[in-house]
């Protein structure tokens, strides 16, 4: 296990910390000098809830934990431990044009597609980077690459389907391998019906490559093809699996639920080894229930004076 922080730059901040504590003795000494003025000062002492040299010491240590917290969070606490962790890289590109509302997936194949895609994405590791395009006419980055599963959830239960018309698996692999651009290990993972309409697949092969990115295929479909508001919507396997075999993917045909599921998990190379995990949004948080502590300890001090 290991701490670090991602800018250590902003730790020079810690010196406001003896410069507060200087500051609060400081302020207590004048307030003495104030008090002595006083000329029945011990009539004064004894008026209930008022004391006039009080280091309040309490309020001062949560002042100073509060100020911490927030300086190391400016640095970027991170730490990493070992675990399960995948080293691949991943974008699911879900196509979402209107062959997917056919129904051999009920209640239609995308739905199936986004419900699998999200069971994919919280079976992953911790610290497993995933980004989420969709695509028909065009491709539209959903959500960047990010270990945040509940950003990737959201945008997946998010897409609906596309008013372009148009299946341009190309663009989706060029859009998602761009994405993936500074991992090492990298795949694109295509959930579609396959019935690419716009430039050749070969192109898409090409692309991928040149930059060695691994294209996964789901083929979403029954053998006898599924009704939509145009027509019958077939299966146009032998270009998904095409794309797949020659970039060194999975290619699998699934005709029903379970089965894309069970694609998905296939998909990911998961093994021992070293899992970052960000603490900004922790040390954020204790930092506020103790600003919420130290407010409703000060009222409830003044609520004391009669």
């Amino acid at each position: 296990m290991n701490l670090f922080f991602l800018y250590p730059q902003y730790l020079f901040l810690l010196f406001l910390v003896p410069l507060l504590i200087f500051l609060h003795w400081v302020s207590l000494r004048m307030r003495k000098k104030r008090a002595m003025k006083f000329v029945n000062f011990d009539a004064v002492a004894r008026i209930k809830g008022i004391e006039i040299y009080s280091k309040n010491i309490t309020s001062l240590v949560m002042t100073l934990c509060i100020l911490i917290l927030l300086i190391f969070s400016i640095a970027g606490p991170t730490l990493e431990y070992e675990a399960s962790t995948s080293s691949v890289a991943f974008i699911v590109a879900i196509d979402n044009s209107r062959s997917m509302e056919a129904q051999d997936f009920p209640p239609n194949r995308l739905e199936a597609a986004k419900k699998s895609a999200i069971l994919f994405s919280s079976s992953l590791p911790a610290g497993t980077s995933m980004g989420v395009i969709s695509f028909s006419g065009n491709s539209v980055i959903e959500q960047a690459v990010t270990r945040d599963r509940l950003l990737i959830e959201r945008a997946i239960s998010s897409l609906e389907f596309s008013s372009i018309g148009g299946t341009d698996t190309i663009e989706a692999v060029r859009v998602g391998t761009d994405m993936l651009n500074k991992y090492p290990k990298k795949a694109v993972v295509i959930i579609s019906d396959g019935q690419l309409n716009v430039g050749t697949i070969e192109q898409a092969i090409d692309y991928a490559k040149e930059r060695e990115v691994i294209v996964h295929t789901i083929a979403v479909g029954t053998k006898g093809g599924g009704q939509t508001s145009y027509g019958l919507s077939q299966v146009d396997e032998d270009s998904l699996r095409s794309l797949a075999y020659n970039t060194g993917g999975s290619f699998f045909f699934v005709s029903e639920e379970r089965e894309l599921s069970l694609s998905l998990r296939k998909i990911a190379e998961v093994k021992p080894g070293i899992v970052a995990m960000s603490l900004i949004n922790y040390l954020l948080l204790i930092s506020i229930i103790l600003l919420f502590i130290k407010y409703a300890l000060v009222n409830a001090r003044l609520m004391e004076f009669p």
